[in-house]
């Protein structure tokens, strides 16, 4: 039994599923009439406010500027891993992958823009379609099982690593308010410290865990979205030793990251109120622009991009893989979800200007591309020895 409970925590299905769970019963709370005052109640609910240092203090908050910031924090350790001594170690290893990956940033971009040009405010969601959620990606292939080849798994992953990195440079550059110089000055020195003590060999986790939260403070009220305190301080955890910090707290946060945070931030962010939607909203601009891009843009730049790479001979298609599938794992990417939904917020600030239609939109556009690439997949793939 304990070995069971171990293998569900570590399980990207589960993980998806529980995900999915949680979407499924904020739209439901928010579309029936007692449960949506709960609801609306709970996500608003205020504790330790302090308005004056841009702690609004609501449960939304709470989860979307703090408890995101350790999701961000875990991307960075995995980051960072992933480029000192995994898959984003050797850059010919990854060409292929970074290359599709950019591919499937810029393209949802170019569509959602398309669609969308002449209004200023729309505009501002350019950045929705562009993003990859791991969880659910991996989630879906954990589904495939033996249907697709352990080399394609592994150029899926990559491309969500780098989609991620990615995403934390749109956010640091393209999503910040108006810088506070003072904050932002006291994030460099914070940001120094935590370099020299990384250099220093200190390898307690305490005094990286209180410059952290000064750091987390300070950016919070800099301009600059509070993740991004989350990656710095990830890149600043020590990863060498016997018993390495990094993996330590990579390991510790697998669990709650997975199994607490996302499925509270879905809960808490995807109770679309489906009463006030009409089909001009369903079908407006933004909308479109988002399910045509997470669904056409991701798998359209990804196979493009793959496909120029591979045919300037600049790398090779992953062992044991072929054309088709590459196009299906272009489609398992327009899952956006969790980091579109993120994105979504930051660029529209929780606004009703499309009345839950761009929210919606998140939700068709990741159910449609994960669906499609799950049969693509399967009916494509084949099977292993």
């Amino acid at each position: 039994m304990i070995n069971k409970i171990k293998n569900l925590l570590h399980s990207e299905s589960a993980i998806g599923i529980l995900l999915i769970l949680a979407a499924f019963l904020a739209i439901l709370f928010q579309n029936i009439n007692f449960l949506s005052d709960f609801y609306n109640s709970f996500t608003h609910y205020k504790f330790l406010p302090f308005p004056d240092y841009k702690i609004e203090g609501s449960v939304h908050f709470w989860v979307n500027d703090a408890l995101m910031v350790l999701f961000f924090f875990l991307i960075g350790l995995e980051l960072k891993r992933e480029m000192m001594i995994g898959q984003l170690k050797d850059i010919s290893q990854v060409t292929l992958p970074i290359a599709a990956a950019i591919g499937g940033v810029l393209m949802p971009a170019i569509i959602f823009v398309a669609i969308n040009s002449g209004n200023e405010f729309a505009m501002k969601g350019w950045a929705i379609p562009t993003a990859t959620d791991i969880a659910f990606a991996v989630g879906v292939l954990a589904l495939l099982g033996d249907k697709v080849p352990s080399s394609l798994k592994l150029f899926i992953l990559t491309i969500a690593i780098v989609d991620d990195l990615c995403a934390i440079l749109i956010i640091a550059i393209f999503y910040s308010d108006d810088l506070n110089l003072l904050f932002l000055g006291l994030s460099f020195i914070i940001a120094i410290a935590l370099f020299l003590i990384n250099k220093a060999n200190i390898n307690k986790k305490a005094p990286y865990i209180v410059l952290g939260v000064l750091l987390w403070f300070f950016v919070l009220n800099s301009g600059i979205h509070a993740t991004i305190a989350g990656v710095i301080v990830a890149f600043c955890i020590p990863l060498k030793g016997k018993n390495s910090m990094l993996k330590s707290m990579e390991h510790a946060l697998h669990t709650p990251v997975n199994f607490i945070i996302l499925p509270l931030f879905a809960f808490v962010n995807a109770g679309v109120s489906l009463k006030g939607i009409g089909a001009d909203q369903l079908f407006g601009s933004v909308s479109l622009g988002i399910i045509l891009g997470l669904f056409l843009g991701k798998q359209i730049g990804i196979f493009l991009f793959s496909f120029i790479i591979v045919k300037l001979n600049l790398a090779n298609l992953p062992k044991n893989s072929n054309w088709t599938q590459i196009y299906a794992m272009g489609m398992i990417c327009g899952i956006g979800f969790t980091m579109s939904l993120f994105i979504n917020n930051l660029a529209y600030g929780g606004s009703d200007e499309f009345g839950y239609a761009d929210r919606l939109a998140i939700l068709l556009g990741s159910l449609i591309s994960g669906v499609s690439g799950y049969l693509s997949a399967r009916f494509l793939g084949k099977k292993l020895d």
